[in-house]
Protein backbone atom coordinates (compact mmCIF):
# COMPACT_ATOMS: atom_id res chain seq x y z
CA UNK A 1 0.00 0.00 0.00
CA UNK A 2 1.43 3.38 -0.97
CA UNK A 3 1.98 6.35 1.33
CA UNK A 4 -0.74 8.22 -0.56
CA UNK A 5 -3.29 5.51 0.23
CA UNK A 6 -2.17 5.33 3.87
CA UNK A 7 -2.69 9.06 4.38
CA UNK A 8 -5.98 9.07 2.49
CA UNK A 9 -7.46 6.34 4.67
CA UNK A 10 -5.81 7.24 7.99
CA UNK A 11 -7.96 8.37 10.90
CA UNK A 12 -8.38 12.01 11.84
CA UNK A 13 -6.87 11.26 15.24
CA UNK A 14 -3.76 9.85 13.54
CA UNK A 15 -3.48 12.61 10.95
CA UNK A 16 -3.86 15.42 13.49
CA UNK A 17 -1.11 13.89 15.63
CA UNK A 18 1.19 13.43 12.62
CA UNK A 19 0.69 17.03 11.54
CA UNK A 20 1.31 18.26 15.07
CA UNK A 21 4.61 16.36 15.41
CA UNK A 22 5.63 17.33 11.85
CA UNK A 23 5.91 13.76 10.61
CA UNK A 24 3.58 14.73 7.77
CA UNK A 25 2.49 18.07 6.36
CA UNK A 26 -1.08 19.29 5.71
CA UNK A 27 -0.09 19.65 2.05
CA UNK A 28 0.87 15.97 1.84
CA UNK A 29 -2.30 14.87 3.61
CA UNK A 30 -4.54 16.96 1.39
CA UNK A 31 -2.75 15.80 -1.76
CA UNK A 32 -3.18 12.19 -0.70
CA UNK A 33 -6.89 12.53 -0.05
CA UNK A 34 -7.44 14.43 -3.31
CA UNK A 35 -5.56 11.71 -5.18
CA UNK A 36 -7.79 9.07 -3.60
CA UNK A 37 -10.87 11.10 -4.52
CA UNK A 38 -9.63 11.32 -8.12
CA UNK A 39 -9.63 7.53 -8.35
CA UNK A 40 -12.86 6.87 -6.46
CA UNK A 41 -15.25 9.73 -7.21
CA UNK A 42 -15.74 9.05 -10.93
CA UNK A 43 -17.70 5.93 -9.95
CA UNK A 44 -19.12 7.26 -6.66
CA UNK A 45 -20.36 10.67 -7.89
CA UNK A 46 -20.22 11.95 -4.30
CA UNK A 47 -19.46 15.68 -4.73
CA UNK A 48 -21.85 18.50 -5.43
CA UNK A 49 -18.82 20.81 -5.53
CA UNK A 50 -15.20 19.69 -5.12
CA UNK A 51 -13.01 22.70 -4.25
CA UNK A 52 -9.60 21.28 -5.03
CA UNK A 53 -7.95 24.68 -5.48
CA UNK A 54 -9.35 26.00 -2.21
CA UNK A 55 -8.30 22.86 -0.35
CA UNK A 56 -4.73 23.02 -1.61
CA UNK A 57 -4.50 26.71 -0.73
CA UNK A 58 -5.82 26.07 2.78
CA UNK A 59 -3.35 23.20 3.20
CA UNK A 60 -0.46 25.46 2.27
CA UNK A 61 -1.60 28.02 4.84
CA UNK A 62 -1.94 25.24 7.42
CA UNK A 63 1.59 24.05 6.70
CA UNK A 64 2.93 27.58 7.10
CA UNK A 65 1.22 27.78 10.51
CA UNK A 66 2.94 24.56 11.59
CA UNK A 67 6.34 25.83 10.50
CA UNK A 68 5.83 29.15 12.33
CA UNK A 69 5.05 27.29 15.53
CA UNK A 70 1.51 28.67 15.78
CA UNK A 71 -0.97 27.19 18.23
CA UNK A 72 -2.73 24.43 16.31
CA UNK A 73 -6.38 23.41 16.50
CA UNK A 74 -7.60 19.89 17.12
CA UNK A 75 -8.10 19.23 13.40
CA UNK A 76 -5.16 21.15 12.01
CA UNK A 77 -4.41 19.92 8.51
CA UNK A 78 -7.16 17.28 8.50
CA UNK A 79 -9.44 17.21 5.40
CA UNK A 80 -13.22 17.34 5.84
CA UNK A 81 -16.27 17.47 3.58
CA UNK A 82 -19.57 19.29 4.13
CA UNK A 83 -22.98 18.06 3.05
CA UNK A 84 -24.53 20.47 0.56
CA UNK A 85 -27.19 21.74 2.95
CA UNK A 86 -24.74 23.72 5.09
CA UNK A 87 -23.17 26.93 3.80
CA UNK A 88 -19.49 27.04 2.82
CA UNK A 89 -18.28 30.49 1.81
CA UNK A 90 -17.46 30.73 -1.87
CA UNK A 91 -19.57 27.69 -2.80
CA UNK A 92 -23.30 27.51 -3.57
CA UNK A 93 -25.73 25.68 -1.30
CA UNK A 94 -27.94 23.75 -3.70
CA UNK A 95 -29.60 21.17 -1.38
CA UNK A 96 -29.79 18.68 -4.22
CA UNK A 97 -32.36 20.80 -6.07
CA UNK A 98 -32.42 22.25 -9.56
CA UNK A 99 -34.72 24.95 -8.20
CA UNK A 100 -32.12 26.23 -5.71
CA UNK A 101 -30.08 29.44 -5.88
CA UNK A 102 -26.62 28.85 -7.42
CA UNK A 103 -25.16 32.01 -5.87
CA UNK A 104 -22.08 31.20 -3.75
CA UNK A 105 -22.45 31.64 0.00
CA UNK A 106 -20.76 34.69 1.49
CA UNK A 107 -20.19 33.12 4.92
CA UNK A 108 -19.70 29.72 6.49
CA UNK A 109 -22.38 28.00 8.53
CA UNK A 110 -21.36 27.94 12.21
CA UNK A 111 -20.26 24.32 12.20
CA UNK A 112 -18.12 24.95 9.09
CA UNK A 113 -16.58 27.99 10.74
CA UNK A 114 -15.73 25.87 13.78
CA UNK A 115 -14.06 23.26 11.60
CA UNK A 116 -11.96 25.94 9.91
CA UNK A 117 -11.04 27.46 13.28
CA UNK A 118 -9.85 24.02 14.39
CA UNK A 119 -7.55 23.89 11.34
CA UNK A 120 -9.59 21.53 9.15
CA UNK A 121 -9.18 21.65 5.37
CA UNK A 122 -12.54 21.97 3.58
CA UNK A 123 -12.55 19.78 0.47
CA UNK A 124 -15.98 20.77 -0.83
CA UNK A 125 -19.69 19.99 -0.70
CA UNK A 126 -21.06 16.45 -0.85
CA UNK A 127 -24.23 15.30 -2.57
CA UNK A 128 -27.65 15.37 -0.93
CA UNK A 129 -31.04 14.15 -1.99
CA UNK A 130 -33.40 16.97 -2.96
CA UNK A 131 -34.11 19.02 0.18
CA UNK A 132 -32.96 15.98 2.17
CA UNK A 133 -36.35 14.37 1.61
CA UNK A 134 -35.34 10.72 1.10
CA UNK A 135 -32.84 8.18 2.40
CA UNK A 136 -31.82 6.84 -1.00
CA UNK A 137 -29.01 8.42 -3.03
CA UNK A 138 -30.68 9.89 -6.11
CA UNK A 139 -30.80 13.64 -6.77
CA UNK A 140 -32.24 15.51 -9.76
CA UNK A 141 -29.38 18.02 -9.49
CA UNK A 142 -26.34 15.75 -9.15
CA UNK A 143 -27.65 12.38 -10.32
CA UNK A 144 -27.03 9.10 -8.52
CA UNK A 145 -24.41 8.64 -5.82
CA UNK A 146 -23.26 5.03 -5.75
CA UNK A 147 -22.38 2.75 -2.87
CA UNK A 148 -18.61 2.23 -2.47
CA UNK A 149 -19.10 -1.46 -1.73
CA UNK A 150 -21.10 -2.22 -4.88
CA UNK A 151 -21.71 0.08 -7.83
CA UNK A 152 -25.36 0.37 -8.74
CA UNK A 153 -26.52 0.10 -5.12
CA UNK A 154 -27.75 3.01 -3.07
CA UNK A 155 -25.35 4.86 -0.80
CA UNK A 156 -28.30 5.94 1.30
CA UNK A 157 -29.35 9.46 2.04
CA UNK A 158 -29.86 12.13 2.46
CA UNK A 159 -26.16 12.48 3.38
CA UNK A 160 -25.32 10.42 0.32
CA UNK A 161 -21.95 11.78 -0.76
CA UNK A 162 -20.60 12.04 2.78
CA UNK A 163 -21.20 8.36 3.51
CA UNK A 164 -20.01 7.19 0.08
CA UNK A 165 -16.70 9.05 0.42
CA UNK A 166 -16.27 7.83 3.97
CA UNK A 167 -16.90 4.22 3.04
CA UNK A 168 -14.48 4.54 0.12
CA UNK A 169 -11.68 5.84 2.33
CA UNK A 170 -11.65 9.34 0.84
CA UNK A 171 -10.68 11.25 3.97
CA UNK A 172 -11.65 10.67 7.59
CA UNK A 173 -14.26 13.32 8.42
CA UNK A 174 -17.57 14.15 6.76
CA UNK A 175 -20.48 16.32 7.92
CA UNK A 176 -23.98 14.93 7.43
CA UNK A 177 -27.42 16.00 8.56
CA UNK A 178 -30.25 13.88 9.90
CA UNK A 179 -34.00 14.59 9.97
CA UNK A 180 -35.24 10.99 10.04
CA UNK A 181 -32.01 8.98 9.84
CA UNK A 182 -30.00 10.78 7.16
CA UNK A 183 -26.68 10.41 9.00
CA UNK A 184 -27.22 6.90 10.34
CA UNK A 185 -28.89 5.30 7.30
CA UNK A 186 -26.19 6.10 4.72
CA UNK A 187 -23.56 5.14 7.28
CA UNK A 188 -25.31 1.78 7.58
CA UNK A 189 -25.37 1.30 3.81
CA UNK A 190 -21.73 2.35 3.32
CA UNK A 191 -20.05 0.66 6.29
CA UNK A 192 -19.32 3.88 8.17
CA UNK A 193 -19.95 5.34 11.62
CA UNK A 194 -22.78 7.88 11.71
CA UNK A 195 -23.48 9.85 14.91
CA UNK A 196 -26.60 11.95 15.52
CA UNK A 197 -26.17 13.71 18.84
CA UNK A 198 -28.87 15.07 21.12
CA UNK A 199 -30.85 17.78 19.37
CA UNK A 200 -29.24 21.13 20.09
CA UNK A 201 -25.73 19.85 20.63
CA UNK A 202 -24.57 21.03 17.19
CA UNK A 203 -25.74 24.37 15.72
CA UNK A 204 -27.83 24.07 12.57
CA UNK A 205 -28.11 27.42 10.79
CA UNK A 206 -30.49 28.55 9.51
CA UNK A 207 -32.68 26.65 11.96
CA UNK A 208 -35.09 24.59 9.81
CA UNK A 209 -38.81 25.18 10.28
CA UNK A 210 -39.62 21.47 10.16
CA UNK A 211 -40.73 20.61 13.66
CA UNK A 212 -37.26 20.41 15.24
CA UNK A 213 -36.29 17.24 13.41
CA UNK A 214 -32.95 18.12 11.80
CA UNK A 215 -29.56 17.44 13.37
CA UNK A 216 -26.02 17.84 12.01
CA UNK A 217 -23.14 15.53 12.87
CA UNK A 218 -20.20 13.34 11.89
CA UNK A 219 -19.91 10.48 9.42
CA UNK A 220 -16.52 8.90 10.03
CA UNK A 221 -14.56 5.65 9.93
CA UNK A 222 -14.16 5.26 13.69
CA UNK A 223 -15.91 6.26 16.90
CA UNK A 224 -12.79 8.12 18.04
CA UNK A 225 -12.95 10.30 14.94
CA UNK A 226 -16.67 10.92 15.45
CA UNK A 227 -15.99 12.05 19.02
CA UNK A 228 -13.15 14.30 17.89
CA UNK A 229 -15.25 15.97 15.19
CA UNK A 230 -18.20 16.27 17.57
CA UNK A 231 -16.02 18.03 20.15
CA UNK A 232 -15.14 20.67 17.56
CA UNK A 233 -18.61 21.39 16.16
CA UNK A 234 -20.72 21.07 19.34
CA UNK A 235 -21.67 23.91 21.65
CA UNK A 236 -23.97 26.93 21.81
CA UNK A 237 -24.27 29.47 19.02
CA UNK A 238 -26.29 32.70 18.96
CA UNK A 239 -27.77 31.99 15.52
CA UNK A 240 -29.36 28.75 16.72
CA UNK A 241 -31.63 29.36 19.68
CA UNK A 242 -32.00 25.60 20.25
CA UNK A 243 -28.31 24.96 20.99
CA UNK A 244 -27.29 23.59 24.36
CA UNK A 245 -24.42 24.97 26.46
CA UNK A 246 -22.31 21.83 26.90
CA UNK A 247 -18.97 21.23 25.24
CA UNK A 248 -17.52 17.73 24.88
CA UNK A 249 -14.06 16.20 25.30
CA UNK A 250 -12.27 15.11 22.17
CA UNK A 251 -11.83 11.54 23.39
CA UNK A 252 -14.30 8.75 24.08
CA UNK A 253 -14.73 7.82 27.75
CA UNK A 254 -12.58 4.73 28.40
CA UNK A 255 -14.92 2.75 30.65
CA UNK A 256 -16.30 0.61 27.84
CA UNK A 257 -19.53 -1.35 28.16
CA UNK A 258 -18.75 -2.97 31.51
CA UNK A 259 -21.76 -2.82 33.81
CA UNK A 260 -24.15 -1.26 31.30
CA UNK A 261 -27.73 -2.49 31.12
CA UNK A 262 -28.62 -2.62 27.43
CA UNK A 263 -32.02 -3.27 25.87
CA UNK A 264 -32.13 -4.97 22.49
CA UNK A 265 -35.12 -4.77 20.19
CA UNK A 266 -35.10 -6.61 16.88
CA UNK A 267 -38.12 -4.75 15.48
CA UNK A 268 -39.49 -2.20 18.02
CA UNK A 269 -42.69 -4.22 17.84
CA UNK A 270 -43.62 -3.08 14.34
CA UNK A 271 -40.69 -2.94 11.90
CA UNK A 272 -40.29 -5.41 9.06
CA UNK A 273 -36.63 -6.50 8.82
CA UNK A 274 -34.95 -8.61 6.15
CA UNK A 275 -33.94 -11.93 7.79
CA UNK A 276 -30.26 -11.69 6.86
CA UNK A 277 -29.96 -8.18 8.33
CA UNK A 278 -31.79 -9.29 11.47
CA UNK A 279 -29.48 -12.28 11.93
CA UNK A 280 -26.30 -10.23 11.51
CA UNK A 281 -27.43 -7.66 14.08
CA UNK A 282 -28.64 -10.31 16.54
CA UNK A 283 -25.24 -12.01 16.40
CA UNK A 284 -23.41 -8.70 16.83
CA UNK A 285 -25.44 -7.74 19.89
CA UNK A 286 -23.84 -10.64 21.78
CA UNK A 287 -20.57 -8.73 21.69
CA UNK A 288 -21.93 -6.42 24.38
CA UNK A 289 -22.30 -9.36 26.76
CA UNK A 290 -18.70 -10.33 26.10
CA UNK A 291 -17.75 -6.75 27.00
CA UNK A 292 -19.43 -7.02 30.38
CA UNK A 293 -22.84 -5.52 29.68
CA UNK A 294 -26.19 -7.07 30.52
CA UNK A 295 -28.39 -7.39 27.42
CA UNK A 296 -32.14 -8.00 27.54
CA UNK A 297 -34.47 -8.47 24.56
CA UNK A 298 -37.40 -6.04 24.77
CA UNK A 299 -40.30 -4.52 22.87
CA UNK A 300 -40.56 -0.89 23.95
CA UNK A 301 -44.14 0.15 24.71
CA UNK A 302 -43.81 3.36 22.69
CA UNK A 303 -42.84 1.65 19.43
CA UNK A 304 -46.20 1.01 17.73
CA UNK A 305 -47.29 4.66 17.94
CA UNK A 306 -44.35 5.90 15.89
CA UNK A 307 -44.94 4.98 12.22
CA UNK A 308 -48.17 6.89 11.59
CA UNK A 309 -46.91 9.86 13.60
CA UNK A 310 -43.65 10.06 11.68
CA UNK A 311 -45.35 9.90 8.30
CA UNK A 312 -47.61 12.80 9.22
CA UNK A 313 -44.74 14.87 10.59
CA UNK A 314 -42.49 14.05 7.63
CA UNK A 315 -45.22 14.81 5.11
CA UNK A 316 -45.93 18.11 6.86
CA UNK A 317 -42.21 18.96 6.89
CA UNK A 318 -42.03 18.38 3.12
CA UNK A 319 -45.12 20.46 2.30
CA UNK A 320 -43.14 23.71 1.83
CA UNK A 321 -41.48 22.08 -1.18
CA UNK A 322 -44.80 21.58 -2.99
CA UNK A 323 -44.20 22.46 -6.64
CA UNK A 324 -45.53 25.87 -7.66
CA UNK A 325 -46.61 24.55 -11.07
CA UNK A 326 -46.09 21.73 -13.54
CA UNK A 327 -42.87 23.24 -14.85
CA UNK A 328 -41.37 23.26 -11.35
CA UNK A 329 -42.57 19.72 -10.68
CA UNK A 330 -40.79 18.54 -13.82
CA UNK A 331 -37.51 19.76 -12.34
CA UNK A 332 -38.00 17.91 -9.06
CA UNK A 333 -37.47 14.39 -7.75
CA UNK A 334 -40.69 12.52 -8.62
CA UNK A 335 -40.76 10.97 -5.15
CA UNK A 336 -40.67 14.38 -3.50
CA UNK A 337 -43.45 15.52 -5.79
CA UNK A 338 -45.53 12.48 -4.81
CA UNK A 339 -44.86 13.04 -1.10
CA UNK A 340 -45.82 16.71 -1.19
CA UNK A 341 -48.93 15.97 -3.26
CA UNK A 342 -50.00 13.33 -0.73
CA UNK A 343 -49.93 16.02 1.95
CA UNK A 344 -51.21 18.91 -0.18
CA UNK A 345 -54.41 19.17 1.87
CA UNK A 346 -52.82 18.40 5.24
CA UNK A 347 -54.16 21.26 7.33
CA UNK A 348 -52.90 23.29 10.25
CA UNK A 349 -55.08 21.57 12.85
CA UNK A 350 -53.91 18.12 11.72
CA UNK A 351 -50.31 19.25 11.95
CA UNK A 352 -50.92 20.83 15.35
CA UNK A 353 -52.45 17.58 16.62
CA UNK A 354 -49.50 15.59 15.27
CA UNK A 355 -47.08 17.81 17.17
CA UNK A 356 -49.05 17.24 20.36
CA UNK A 357 -48.78 13.49 19.81
CA UNK A 358 -45.08 13.91 19.05
CA UNK A 359 -44.43 15.61 22.40
CA UNK A 360 -46.13 12.72 24.21
CA UNK A 361 -44.13 10.22 22.12
CA UNK A 362 -40.83 11.97 22.91
CA UNK A 363 -41.64 11.96 26.62
CA UNK A 364 -42.48 8.27 26.48
CA UNK A 365 -39.22 7.38 24.69
CA UNK A 366 -36.98 9.37 27.03
CA UNK A 367 -38.77 8.33 30.23
CA UNK A 368 -38.76 4.66 29.26
CA UNK A 369 -34.99 4.30 29.65
CA UNK A 370 -35.10 5.28 33.30
CA UNK A 371 -38.40 3.63 34.12
CA UNK A 372 -37.34 0.32 32.56
CA UNK A 373 -33.85 0.59 34.03
CA UNK A 374 -31.91 0.57 30.76
CA UNK A 375 -28.88 2.70 29.91
CA UNK A 376 -29.11 2.21 26.14
CA UNK A 377 -31.17 0.58 23.40
CA UNK A 378 -29.62 -1.43 20.56
CA UNK A 379 -31.48 -2.09 17.29
CA UNK A 380 -30.69 -2.68 13.63
CA UNK A 381 -29.74 0.61 11.99
CA UNK A 382 -32.09 -0.18 9.09
CA UNK A 383 -34.20 -3.07 7.86
CA UNK A 384 -32.38 -3.71 4.59
CA UNK A 385 -28.90 -3.71 3.09
CA UNK A 386 -28.07 -1.50 0.12
CA UNK A 387 -30.51 -2.11 -2.75
CA UNK A 388 -30.58 -0.96 -6.35
CA UNK A 389 -30.40 2.76 -7.11
CA UNK A 390 -33.47 4.42 -8.55
CA UNK A 391 -35.85 2.87 -6.00
CA UNK A 392 -37.43 4.07 -2.76
CA UNK A 393 -37.74 0.47 -1.55
CA UNK A 394 -35.96 -2.79 -2.41
CA UNK A 395 -37.44 -4.77 -5.28
CA UNK A 396 -38.55 -7.58 -2.95
CA UNK A 397 -40.61 -5.15 -0.81
CA UNK A 398 -44.03 -3.74 -1.68
CA UNK A 399 -43.48 -0.67 -3.82
CA UNK A 400 -44.58 2.90 -3.08
CA UNK A 401 -44.12 6.23 -4.86
CA UNK A 402 -42.45 7.94 -1.92
CA UNK A 403 -42.66 6.09 1.41
CA UNK A 404 -39.09 4.98 2.14
CA UNK A 405 -39.71 5.32 5.89
CA UNK A 406 -41.01 1.74 6.02
CA UNK A 407 -37.45 0.33 6.05
CA UNK A 408 -36.10 3.09 8.31
CA UNK A 409 -38.34 2.70 11.35
CA UNK A 410 -35.42 2.42 13.79
CA UNK A 411 -34.07 5.88 13.00
CA UNK A 412 -36.78 8.48 13.38
CA UNK A 413 -37.80 7.68 17.00
CA UNK A 414 -34.63 9.46 18.09
CA UNK A 415 -35.26 12.46 15.86
CA UNK A 416 -38.70 12.73 17.42
CA UNK A 417 -37.35 12.29 20.97
CA UNK A 418 -34.14 14.31 20.39
CA UNK A 419 -31.99 11.54 21.86
CA UNK A 420 -28.50 10.56 20.64
CA UNK A 421 -28.07 7.59 18.30
CA UNK A 422 -25.17 6.11 16.38
CA UNK A 423 -24.90 3.58 13.54
CA UNK A 424 -21.91 1.23 13.61
CA UNK A 425 -20.84 -1.37 11.06
CA UNK A 426 -21.44 -4.81 12.56
CA UNK A 427 -21.14 -7.27 9.67
CA UNK A 428 -21.71 -7.89 5.98
CA UNK A 429 -24.28 -9.83 4.01
CA UNK A 430 -23.46 -12.84 1.84
CA UNK A 431 -23.39 -10.40 -1.06
CA UNK A 432 -20.69 -8.42 0.73
CA UNK A 433 -22.81 -5.40 1.71
CA UNK A 434 -22.43 -3.67 5.09
CA UNK A 435 -24.98 -3.88 7.88
CA UNK A 436 -25.23 -1.35 10.68
CA UNK A 437 -26.20 -1.67 14.33
CA UNK A 438 -27.74 1.32 16.11
CA UNK A 439 -27.05 2.33 19.71
CA UNK A 440 -29.51 4.89 21.05
CA UNK A 441 -30.01 6.59 24.37
CA UNK A 442 -32.22 9.10 26.16
CA UNK A 443 -31.78 12.82 25.61
CA UNK A 444 -28.36 14.11 26.78
CA UNK A 445 -26.78 10.62 26.97
CA UNK A 446 -24.31 11.44 24.17
CA UNK A 447 -21.16 10.52 26.09
CA UNK A 448 -22.63 7.15 27.09
CA UNK A 449 -23.65 6.33 23.50
CA UNK A 450 -20.15 7.15 22.27
CA UNK A 451 -18.58 5.17 25.10
CA UNK A 452 -20.58 2.02 24.27
CA UNK A 453 -19.98 2.50 20.55
CA UNK A 454 -16.24 2.78 21.07
CA UNK A 455 -16.25 -0.38 23.14
CA UNK A 456 -18.27 -2.23 20.51
CA UNK A 457 -15.95 -1.39 17.63
CA UNK A 458 -12.84 -1.64 19.83
CA UNK A 459 -10.96 0.72 17.57
CA UNK A 460 -11.92 -1.05 14.37
CA UNK A 461 -12.03 1.06 11.22
CA UNK A 462 -14.83 0.61 8.71
CA UNK A 463 -13.69 0.17 5.12
CA UNK A 464 -15.10 -0.85 1.79
CA UNK A 465 -14.25 -4.36 0.70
Amino acid sequence: MTVTTDLATASAVTLAAMVRDKSVSPVEVTAAVLARIATQNPTLNAFAALDEEGARSAAQAAEAAVMRGDTLGLLHGVPVTIKDVQAVRGLPTRRGSRLSDPTPATADAPLVARLREAGAIILGKTTSTEQGWTAVSDSPLTGTTHNPWKHGRTAGGSSSGAAALCGAGCGPLHIGTDGAGSIRLPAHFCGAVGFKATYGRVPYVPVPNNGALSHAGPITRSVADAALMFSVIAGPHPLDHTTLPDRFPAEVEPDGAQGLRIAYSADLGHAKVDPEVAAIVAAAVRRFEALGATVEAVTPPWGPTGPELERDLWGAAMRPFLAADAAAAAQMDPGLVACTEAYRDYGFMAGHAAQTRRFAYAAAVNAWFGEAGFDLLVTPAASVAAFEVGRQRPAHWDQHAWDWLVWAEFSYPFNLSHGPAISLPCGVTEEGLPVGLQIAGPRLADALVLRAAGAFLDGAVAHAG
